[in-house]
């Protein structure tokens, strides 16, 4: 009976022993995250997200100094750091102080850098450096006075993106050793002296008031040549009518005085053929002497003219004058008989 009694409670002890050592090594990882495991002090294992065991006394999580930024309830940035076991494999964002760096024309200014990491071997990022965000960021700020130093102010101003890659390319070189890799680089700020921003600013209102009048002017020019093809335009819009005109009153009356010698040419028909028909020196001598009358009276300016003219050959209209009143008389006097 005892026998039995000690081996329930051996058994009892072996499997509180099994159980708190199950209990002790059990790690429970999370998602993107990992622990690097030592085995008397060698590197063992990396152990992957889940439920993981390990030997509480042959096995310990390897620790790195790690630090990161918090925001107080004052909105102050305050960096702590901490020595942690759990390494993050997500993308990790450290915000840079502002240091001062001096350009290639020698203007101190001042920069705040931001930087985006990925670790992606945690085993190098353990056992290659021994403070990595420290190491990142002296690397970062040596890396950016050296490129600002090839740099003056106004290429430094204009060149970020330029400066982004480069700087992003230096580091991811360096940093490849220790098993982390450079997404981006970004420069958050980039602030010159006072009397370099007055200056700036001077400057730039002159450029501003430059462009006002030049912009001035281009419009007044293009005023002016607008308002010169206007006029040009219309110009020629009143000649081309002008020119229609003159064709249109030159047609008319050039149809007019067809027209008028197409009357004529008619009535001297008629008279030609009436003279055929029934031969009269009467009224053809009548007809004569009227067209020598108008003939006449347009020669002398019309009926306003007072102006006396008789013609050299005075024996044709009076011949002409006599013809008429004979020409009346004899219609009288048939007139007169019953």
């Amino acid at each position: 009976m005892e026998s039995k009694m000690a081996s329930v409670a051996l058994f009892i002890l072996v499997a509180g022993f099994l159980l708190l050592i199950a209990v002790l090594g059990m790690r429970i990882v999370q998602q993107a995250e990992t622990i690097v495991i030592e085995r008397l002090g060698s590197y063992h294992r990396d152990l992957k997200s889940g439920i993981n065991f390990i030997i509480p006394l042959l096995d310990k999580p390897r620790e790195i100094d790690w630090r990161y930024a918090v925001t107080d309830i004052d909105g102050r940035t305050i960096i702590k750091k901490e020595r942690i076991s759990r390494i993050d494999l997500r993308e990790t964002v450290y915000d840079f102080p502002k240091q001062a760096v001096i350009t290639k024309d020698n203007v101190q200014i001042d920069i705040n850098a931001v930087l985006y990491f990925q670790i992606t071997d945690p085993v190098k990022t353990v056992y290659e450096i021994a403070n990595l965000p420290d190491a990142i960021e002296k690397l970062t700020q040596t890396t950016l006075r050296n490129l600002i130093g090839e740099l003056d102010l106004d290429a430094t101003l204009s060149s970020r993106d330029q400066i982004n890659k480069k700087l992003r390319t230096t580091l991811d070189d360096v940093t490849g050793k220790w098993g982390i890799k450079v997404n981006r680089v970004e420069l958050q700020d980039i602030i010159p002296p006072a009397s370099i921003r007055d200056a700036m600013e001077a400057q730039m209102r002159a450029e501003r008031a430059k462009r006002a009048a030049v912009l001035e002017s281009e419009g007044m020019k293009q005023s002016r040549i607008l308002e010169a093809e206007g006029i040009k335009t219309a110009e020629i819009t009143k000649a081309e009518g002008f020119k229609e005109s003159q064709v249109l009153i030159a047609e008319g009356e050039a149809e007019a005085r067809q027209k008028a010698a197409e009357g004529e040419a008619k009535a001297i028909a008629q008279i030609i053929n009436a003279t055929k028909e029934s031969p009269d020196q009467n009224a053809i001598q009548y007809l004569i002497a009227m067209r020598y009358l108008e003939a006449s009276k347009t020669i002398l300016g019309g009926e306003k003219s007072k102006l006396i003219m008789v013609p050299y050959e005075a024996t044709g209209i009076l011949s002409a004058l006599g013809g008429i009143r004979e020409l009346l008389n004899g219609s009288k006097r048939k007139v007169e008989q019953p």
